[in-house]
């Protein structure tokens, strides 16, 4: 029997738009795209131009970083526009799909027969080897490192975050496929870390060559950050890499049927979804066959992922790639009157400053609203309760903001990622945005120990 790790610190936010667990085949999009600003830590250098067409698994971009980790097309088709951003960046590599997809064939030999040399070659081609990151930096891993373990983070407790026991429960094999793939990459630990609050899918509970580690808590319980923290600490010169569930299915169907089949299952959720449900697509389809008809009127905000640490997207924007999740919300443009001095029974409190702290069980609407403006930055002790990792999380903040190297290490920095500061960015009283801050930490230790 397992042990449950118990996590005390953190925040449920109860929103309104939970998807209801019904599939839905999602009809084929016009238009599908590859994002490289979904790929922290790599700068992309083009192998297509407008015009060209491709097939599922043709590469489309690499890393100049290492040419060798390539980015594929999810579907065949013509290349129509490649969109780029400030100082040229590229932000969208967008095909008009064919009514029919075609794949390249990739040649792969039974994987018992397989070097790790030649598993990392085949994830590499199919642009399977960016499912695989790494901590610290959350950069997509780097094949020579030898990590001290995998880690699979099976549940997520973000708001309104799909159900990751229900997505994977008819993808057995295929998942068992992909764990017997990231085996041949490493001889240490694969830890899948299961939610134990409710029995697993037979697809975690039967897996093989994995540890299995139950976990309960409130929001962060389930990022990948808290676990390895809890589990295995991350020192100066440890590597751990970590991998999501339907990434790992993903991998097994290339094993298994030679393709890259970049279908997976997202929740399309949130208080503005008429019918929030969720919906079998290809990975990078456009939102747009997917909310048409389906959301309210007025000016809302789509995000890629959750609402915490997603990406703002047009209606007609695009899933990224690491998502399994698209949430619709009001926009907050809009000024309250006296907002402060009312009781607020209709407004969700992440403390007691309003009174429907006293009507836990109830879900909000939540929109964009920052509920005030940017001030000082002040200790007030809010980071502390929601940050269940064994870091001084303002102390660090700080460290990063005046580029102090030594005292990064010293706090804690090789462990943590944006996702993890996610819920102190939400209740800080000071507004200040902690997510960029720790992204900016980040990259400026990656800089300095290259």
């Amino acid at each position: 029997m397992s042990k449950v790790i118990k996590i005390k610190k953190g925040l449920n936010i109860s929103m309104l738009g939970t998807a209801e667990k019904v599939i839905k085949k999602a009809n084929r999009a016009q238009f599908y795209a590859i994002k490289p600003t979904d790929f922290k830590g790599i700068r992309p250098k083009l192998l297509v131009k407008v015009g060209d067409r491709v097939k599922a698994g043709t590469p489309v971009f690499f890393d100049k970083f290492q040419p060798e980790v390539q980015f594929t097309a999810p579907v065949s088709g013509e290349i129509t526009e490649i969109t780029r951003g400030e100082r040229r960046v590229i932000l969208e590599i967008v095909i008009k799909a064919d009514l029919e997809i075609e794949y390249e064939n990739f040649e792969i030999d039974e994987l018992e027969n397989l070097s790790r040399d030649e598993v990392v070659e085949i994830l590499q081609k199919s642009g399977l080897w960016a499912s695989i990151r790494q901590r610290p930096y959350s950069t997509i891993a780097d094949p020579n490192d030898d990590p001290k373990a995998i880690f699979i983070s099976a549940f997520d407790t973000a708001p309104l975050a799909p159900d990751m026991d229900y997505i994977v429960q008819d993808s057995k094999s295929d998942f068992q496929k992909g764990i017997d793939v990231l085996s041949k990459l490493t001889n240490s630990s694969i830890h899948l870390n299961i939610n134990a609050d409710y029995p697993a899918a037979e697809t975690y509970s039967k897996a093989k060559g994995v540890a299995i580690n139950k976990f309960t808590g409130p929001h962060p319980t389930g990022n990948v950050g808290v676990q390895i923290n809890k589990i295995d600490p991350i020192n100066k010169g440890d590597i751990v890499w970590y991998i999501y569930p339907q990434e790992i299915i993903t991998i097994g169907r290339l094993f298994e049927k030679r393709i890259y089949d970049a279908t997976k299952i997202i929740a399309v959720s949130g208080s503005e979804v008429k019918n929030p449900i969720y919906y079998k697509i290809i990975n990078g389809t456009s939102i747009k066959n997917l909310i048409e008809n389906n959301v309210t009127e007025g000016e809302l905000r789509y995000i890629s992922g959750n609402v915490l640490t997603g990406t703002k997207i047009s209606k007609s924007g695009f899933v990224s790639f690491y998502d399994s999740q698209i949430t619709i919300i009001p926009e907050g443009k809009h000024h309250e009157f006296f907002g402060w001095a009312k009781p607020g029974f209709k407004k969700y409190t992440a403390s007691r400053a309003l009174l429907s702290w006293l009507l836990p069980d109830r879900k909000y609407c939540l929109d964009t609203n920052f509920n005030g403006g940017n001030r000082a930055y002040v200790i007030t002790g809010e980071y502390e309760k929601v940050f269940p990792m064994n870091i001084f999380p303002v102390q660090l903040i700080k460290a990063i903001l005046v580029e102090d190297i030594d005292k990064m290490e010293q706090l804690g920095i090789y462990e943590v990622d944006e996702e993890d500061f996610a819920l102190c960015e939400y209740v800080c009283t000071s507004k200040t945005e902690v997510q960029s801050i720790i992204r900016k930490g980040l990259d400026l230790m990656r800089k300095e120990m290259s």
